[in-house]
């Protein structure tokens, strides 16, 4: 049994899965999902676990080259904006239609329990080397 990390298996797994500029969609509970990309879906209850403490375990395990978030994230979730900025300087940002479009290009969808609008990033892995 693992003792840190992630502890769940559908997503440990399905992270181990991931290769060099494969795309990551962390989603708040709203966000429609397309057909494609693997799902583990995280939701429990409205805002459990939150967008954050699932996007900070990720980040612990994931190496990342890349992100884009909606630009209504700036107006509609400025928690979420904030977190974004801190996480990633050069974070690219998109109308929600187009991220909804580039989610479906995801190789995975990992659906938290947030409840709070806009609180979505597509994340691009990179490489530990």
């Amino acid at each position: 049994m693992k003792k840190h990390g992630i502890l769940n298996r559908h997503l440990s797994g399905a992270l181990a899965a991931l290769g060099h500029g494969d795309g990551v969609l962390v989603c708040d509970a709203g966000m429609p999902i397309p057909d494609g990309p693997r799902v583990v879906d995280l939701a429990f209850r409205a805002g459990v676990p939150s967008f954050a403490e699932v996007l900070d375990g990720l980040l612990a395990e994931l190496v990342v080259e890349g992100a884009t978030a909606a630009t209504e994230v700036r107006e509609a979730n400025p928690a979420a904006a904030g977190l974004l900025a801190d996480h990633f300087p050069a974070l690219a940002l998109v109308p929600h239609e187009r991220l909804k479009e580039l989610s479906a290009g995801a190789r995975l969808v990992v659906r938290t329990g947030e409840a709070r609008p806009y609180a979505n990033v597509l994340l691009r892995c990179g490489v530990f080397f």
